[in-house]
């Protein structure tokens, strides 16, 4: 007899002898061996299955931790890195130290060159590719601009005088710079948003002149002529340096005309935006405005007019007696 791993049992009839004396009795001994054998054949398929269950179950789970160790560790890698950054400054620094990185005699002549127009337009003209002196022009326009809010006594109902300042110039500067770098890719010049950022900083200085006086000493006629003269040469220089940057009339005329209507509105804005002060300036170097002395009728009082008359009578009386 030999059992499959099936489980079912087969009798060898060859190997059995017809004379070995089998009886009932011992067909049910080998029945009753054969159906435990297939309880327990059943009983260890159902094990197995069970264990696999289990098992599988447990790679689920173990599945599961590795991936949450994973992602912990991602995200303590992550916070390692941005520490670093941060206490890492100096090498930071250094990313923006050949924007900073210019001698104060350079700077001198650079602010003295933003007065003087060159007419040059046969070849592209030099721009300075640093940042020092044109942050610099802002933060003393921010200073200033803050210095004439405070002697005008303007309230800021939403904000501070400081954040109104800051937002003011550094605003007109980067928003500006922006859309002029915009207009001159479209107009196909040749210049890049660091040269733009530095043209147009460097143009402040001569806002920078113009309020500081204005701001102090006020005339009309006075504002006018440094308007004129003083912002002008500094737009004149940029629209030079931009016309020998571009090719064509009509780009040369959108793009310059566009600049210098920006330049030169911006410093309208910052002297008229504060005007109450103006009126003070004025009311103390003129005078209140006082209206002309009008004679006007007025009633006579009755004793007024009995004194009158007794002093009449008395005259007449002196003449009558004479």
């Amino acid at each position: 007899m030999t059992t499959s791993s099936s489980g079912s049992a087969v009798i060898d009839m060859e190997n059995m002898d017809d004379t070995s004396g089998s009886s009932f009795e011992d067909m049910g001994e080998m029945h009753q061996r054969m159906k435990e054998e297939e309880e327990v054949t059943a009983e260890a398929a159902a094990t197995e299955e069970d264990n696999g269950e289990y098992g599988e179950f447990l790679g689920m789970k173990g599945l599961k931790g590795q991936l949450g160790r994973q992602v912990a560790d991602e995200v303590w890698q992550a916070g390692k890195r941005q520490a670093s950054k941060a206490f890492n400054l100096y090498a930071n620094i250094d990313i923006l130290r050949p924007y900073f990185d210019v001698e104060p005699n350079q700077v001198r002549n650079r602010l003295v060159e933003s007065l003087i127009p060159v007419r040059m337009i046969n070849f592209p003209q030099k721009v300075a590719g640093e940042l020092y002196g044109p942050m610099m022009l802002v933060f003393t326009m921010v200073a200033i601009l803050l210095h004439g809010m405070k002697t005008s006594g303007t309230v800021i109902r939403e904000g501070t005088l400081m954040g109104t300042a800051i937002g003011t110039c550094f605003g007109y500067w980067l928003g500006v710079s922006s859309f002029i770098y915009f207009l001159a890719y479209l107009c196909n010049a040749q210049i890049t948003m660091l040269q733009m950022l530095s043209l147009l900083g460097y143009g402040l200085f001569g806002h920078c002149m113009v309020l500081f006086i204005t701001y102090n000493v006020h005339f009309h006629s006075l504002f006018y002529i440094l308007w004129l003269v003083i912002g002008g040469l500094s737009t004149l220089r940029m629209v030079a340096v931009l016309i020998s940057r571009t090719v064509g009339q009509t780009p040369r005329l959108i793009l310059c005309g566009t600049l210098a209507a920006l330049h030169m509105l911006f410093l309208l804005y910052l002297h008229f935006a504060y005007h109450k002060m103006v009126e003070g300036i004025l009311d103390t170097l003129e005078g209140p405005n006082i209206p002309p002395i009008q004679r006007v009728a007025r009633d006579v009082p009755v004793v007024a007019n009995a004194v009158v008359n007794a002093t009449i009578k008395s005259i007449a009386a002196v003449v009558q007696s004479q």
